[in-house]
């Protein structure tokens, strides 16, 4: 059983062993990949290892058993141990099964949230701009960096659109199961009749890319600067330090004005339009290899509902896990662990049913 965790126990040994080898501890840069590696394979050996003890356990209490001078006491122990290590047995096996479940190797990257008011007008904005919050308050809750790189004001002071990076420990790995169309219901401010609307919100979380990851031609760009606005349109800044970056060969458009340098704005648009075409690339590539089987969890597809906010009944409901939740007030708070840890908890079932299907 799990023939190639005996591969993986030899690679943790041999690395473990080149921590202290004079050859490499003259060398930092090459200790850090050693002991990161190492750390990656950590739980899933020690996991094994607790496996394997079980094992010893459960024969050790089935002679016990078989044992025809074990005295009736110690065979009513061992039944009740060998039931009890049975389940451990049936846990560990579980858990050892996500643990080789290949990486995602996007998900320890920071990210860009890019919340866009859909259909609805005004109050599609107004939800927007609660979406906004909700995320702000989920990233303080993780101890994450919330950064704003660019928005655009409505009328009526929600948000058209708002692009944050957020910064921090496993981001994408739990951000990615928001991507997709948010559903708002319930009794707009600007509505005098009392009647409750339905209105769309599209939300996309882009896995942050590197220049390593994505190679930009400076040829390929059209770079120009602009004064930054504000709510209504007005100008804020004289100075024209407001940044717009035109991929030509893509036709993507970035802006950013958050900054009140030029060569900042740049930077930070730079690193938005990467990101935007990595996930493009990605898509791609899921649409050649992967189109018969491809789960809209965590993928950046933004034509799915994935999730309605009813406020009337003070409900949410996952429409990815057919499931709803009565605490809309607490989620909006930012409190959305519960349902993003069920969306893992799914995406993990799915990735070992594929796992398993010959």
């Amino acid at each position: 059983m799990f023939p190639e965790l005996k591969f993986i126990e030899d690679k943790y040994r041999q690395l473990t062993l080149s921590l202290s080898d004079p050859a490499f501890v003259s060398n930092p840069q090459k200790m850090k990949e050693i002991a990161k590696e190492r750390a990656e394979l950590e739980p899933l050996v020690r996991k094994f290892e607790d496996f394997k003890k079980v094992r010893r356990d459960i024969q050790d209490s089935k002679d016990i058993l078989e044992d025809p001078q074990a005295e009736a006491e110690f065979k009513a122990m061992a039944e009740a141990e060998l039931k009890r290590l049975a389940a451990r047995e049936a846990d560990l096996e579980q858990e050892i099964k996500l643990l080789l479940i290949p990486k995602d190797l996007l998900d320890e990257k920071n990210v860009f949230l890019e919340i866009r008011a859909g259909a609805g007008g005004d109050e599609s904005s107004l939800f927007a701009q609660d979406l906004f919050r909700m995320y702000s308050r989920y990233a303080e809750h993780k101890g994450w960096k919330l950064e704003v790189m660019d928005m655009s004001v409505s009328p009526i002071g929600g948000f058209k659109e708002v692009i944050a990076g957020v910064q921090g420990k496993n981001v994408y790995s739990l951000l990615k199961y928001e991507s997709g169309v948010h559903r708002v219901q319930r009794v707009p401010r600007t509505e005098a009749s009392g009647r409750i609307h339905t209105s769309t919100v599209t939300v996309a979380v882009l896995p942050e890319a590197g220049e390593i990851d994505v190679k930009i031609d400076p040829k390929d760009l059209k770079i120009e600067a602009f004064g930054s606005s504000g709510p209504g349109g007005q100008n804020v800044n004289r100075n024209y330090t407001a940044i717009r970056v035109t991929h030509k060969p893509s036709g993507l458009v970035v802006s950013c004005q958050d900054e009140k340098s030029q060569h900042r704005n740049k930077e930070k648009a730079l690193r938005v339009l990467r990101s935007r075409l990595l996930n493009i690339a990605r898509n791609e590539q899921q649409e050649r290899i992967a189109q018969d089987r491809r789960s809209q969890v965590g993928t950046g597809e933004r034509s799915e509902k994935i999730r309605t906010y009813n406020f009337p009944q003070s409900r949410i409901t996952d429409h990815r896990l057919n499931e709803s939740f009565h605490n809309l007030s607490v989620v909006l708070d930012g409190e959305l662990d519960n349902i993003i840890g069920k969306l893992v908890l799914q995406h993990q079932a799915r990735q070992l049913e594929q796992k398993e299907t010959p």
